[in-house]
């Protein structure tokens, strides 16, 4: 077989000096022995890759990029990355319709919206379950998040003046999550924003952030969807105004996988965009105020997506949790809790899955507390299936403790 010319990788797999620390931290390794491990399905996969595409092996797709070899490699290789653009590059499969629609996520809550409470209690009926395991392979386990009958766009559009008024605007980029499925998230980061002198406002009609897609096979869409999202965010920053994020998921697709795995320039927007906990504890360390209720008290523990360590700003999340009174915080140990996205509904994955968040979820139910803080939508969907605790945002437990 014709080897083809070295070339270069830009992921720098070059770097890495074997320490196999990357293997210790990963944990789909830890569960389930078809996956390779970042070290071989990464740097020493690529060198192989580079000389001939036949070296591309499907169990790439285990991975869940979670980044965690990333945050844990000395040499700072991006080795997650490495995984995902050998995915991109040479896997040949087509998605299954099951992936679509998992990684469809605007499509899907446009058409969920009008008839939520329909919808909800479908899709949470056994027999539901049952078909959807028996004929698209999505775990009859999965609990699936619930959808609203109004969407955010809408409710904050009608109070478009009243934002304006304040002083100092902001865009918000709201992602799916906040849109379809649960709209007070927005109202908690307005209500806080607000009472820090900070009007929120739309972008112009964003698009999902892709990482669904991406992560699915469907390389194009993303794309497209970043190419959008990019001008939309760009026209924003263009007017003088940041944009914030309550989704760490999405926060870490613009600024890191646009450019990274989708080509996307995003040099322009990407020190503009941050996530909504940072914007709030920068405002604060600048001498802003809040004013807290007497009554409130919490036991909170917060749990650290992977994505947010990825970023390296879970410390303002405990920070903000941290400072308000009333709050009896416990920052819990770093574990993936296992979903990573759509990764956990697909039936082949789903043992997995659960067994990767365990070691969290005992702790969890260890620690007993009022409420679990956490950036991530999908681990928030996780936590509540697997341990029955409530689960929130940190900015919604800010927002609750306001006077």
């Amino acid at each position: 077989m014709k080897l083809q010319e070295y070339t270069e990788s830009k992921h720098n797999f070059e770097e890495c000096m074997k320490c196999t620390v990357c293997t210790a931290y990963c944990p789909v390794l830890q569960v389930n022995p078809r996956y390779p491990g970042p070290k071989q399905a990464g740097p020493d996969g690529e060198r192989l890759r580079l000389k001939d595409p036949f070296f591309f092996h499907y169990a790439l797709k285990y991975c869940m990029n979670c980044k965690r070899c990333e945050v844990a490699c000395p040499s700072d290789v991006k080795v997650a990355d490495l995984i995902q653009a050998a995915r991109i590059k040479y896997d040949r499969s087509k998605p299954k319709l099951r992936d679509r629609i998992l990684a469809s996520t605007d499509f899907m809550g446009s058409l969920a919206r009008p008839f939520a409470p329909v919808v909800n209690g479908v899709t949470g009926l056994g027999v539901t379950k049952t078909l959807l395991d028996a004929t698209l392979k999505i775990d009859r386990n999965r609990t699936f998040p619930k959808y609203s009958g109004r969407s955010f766009e809408r409710w904050l559009s009608r109070r478009e003046k009243e934002q304006a008024a304040f002083p100092e605007q902001v865009s918000y980029f709201h992602g799916c999550y906040v849109n379809y499925n649960f709209p007070q998230l927005g109202k908690d980061l307005v209500k806080v924003l607000n009472a820090l002198g900070v009007g929120v406002r739309l972008l112009d009609k964003e698009k999902c952030c892709g990482i669904a897609m991406i992560t699915n096979g469907m390389t194009e869409q993303a794309t497209r969807h970043a190419q959008h999202n990019v001008a939309v965010i760009g026209k924003a920053v263009a007017e003088g105004r940041k944009v914030v994020t309550t989704s760490s998921s999405c926060t870490l697709t613009i600024r890191e996988e646009y450019p990274n795995l989708l080509g996307v320039d995003n040099a322009a927007v990407r020190d503009s965009l941050m996530i909504a906990t940072r914007f709030v504890f920068e405002k604060l360390e600048r001498g802003a105020t809040l004013r807290f209720r007497p009554d409130f008290h919490k036991k909170v523990a917060y749990h650290t997506p992977c994505h947010m360590e990825k970023l390296g700003w879970g410390v303002f999340s405990e920070k903000i949790l941290r400072m308000i009174p009333g709050v009896e915080f416990t920052l819990l140990d770093s574990n993936c809790c296992g979903i990573a996205g759509t990764y956990g509904f697909k039936k082949e994955n789903y043992a997995a899955s659960q067994a990767i968040g365990a070691p969290l979820f005992d702790q969890i139910r260890t620690i007993n507390p009022d409420v679990v803080a956490c950036d991530c939508e999908t681990c928030k969907w996780q936590i509540e299936m697997s341990t029955g605790y409530a689960v929130a945002n940190p900015i919604s437990i800010l927002a609750e403790a306001l006077e």
